[in-house]
């Protein structure tokens, strides 16, 4: 019987996050690198926004953090509509900092920085990006540090987290237990909706890539 007792209790703690990256931005499109550079949504990303907001309509949400950066918190306003809800800002869940190659394309940075182009592709933990860059294995410690302190503070609740992509891409290796330099088999699209539970400090995948409200936002702002 105590034994019964105690998961119950762990189960009604356990904290369920949805993972959510930004809508789309131009440089999303043009496939140039943000990190930190602060980016607005353009239309379909606006309309991916949207598109959240009316998938987790019926979804009980108990707080909205994000990123402070523009994109994440254009992505997130829409959530709190008719919550109460105030949104939380979160410098922990910034994207990564990639210094001087903000604004380039990978393509472009391949020509004038082989080298560290060649550590970034195979994902080694102490590269950073020149002027300012952080390195990965920091990067993954933040992020990871301010989703468990996040999920901590609402216990068995529902917390909506608004990021980025390579943030997501840490969370999801927290969750599945990836090594950093593992190469991506996961998808990571804007404005989809990723779900993991937090309970005694690990988290576990529940699931991933629910992007089903997302055709049909991207037909409305190409219309």
């Amino acid at each position: 019987m105590p034994a019964a007792h105690t998961d119950e209790r762990a189960m009604i703690e356990a904290t369920q996050l949805l993972l959510i990256r930004h809508g789309e931005t131009e440089w999303n499109a043009a496939a140039r690198i943000q990190g930190h550079t602060d980016i607005a949504l353009n239309s379909v990303g606006l309309a991916q926004a949207e598109a959240l907001a009316a998938a987790l309509a019926d979804t009980r949400i108990d707080a909205v953090y994000s990123s402070d950066l523009l994109r994440a918190r254009q992505t997130a306003a829409p959530l709190l509509r008719g919550r109460g809800l105030t949104m939380l800002l979160d410098r922990g869940l910034r994207e990564r900092a990639f210094g001087s190659f903000e604004g380039s394309s990978f393509a472009e940075l391949a020509l004038r920085h082989a080298d560290a182009c060649e550590r970034w592709r195979r994902r080694d933990p102490a590269f950073a990006a020149p002027g300012g860059g952080e390195r990965l294995d920091a990067f993954y410690a933040r992020v990871t540090t301010a989703a468990l302190r996040i999920a901590a503070a609402h216990p068995g609740g529902c917390v909506a987290l608004v990021s980025h992509g390579g943030a997501l891409d840490c969370l999801h290796r927290c969750a599945t237990g990836q090594q950093l330099d593992a190469p991506r088999t996961w998808v990571l699209r804007n404005a989809a909706i990723n779900r993991v539970l937090v309970a005694e400090g690990r988290m576990t995948l529940i699931g991933w890539d629910d992007g089903a409200h997302l055709d049909a936002a991207t037909d409305e702002a190409s219309a």
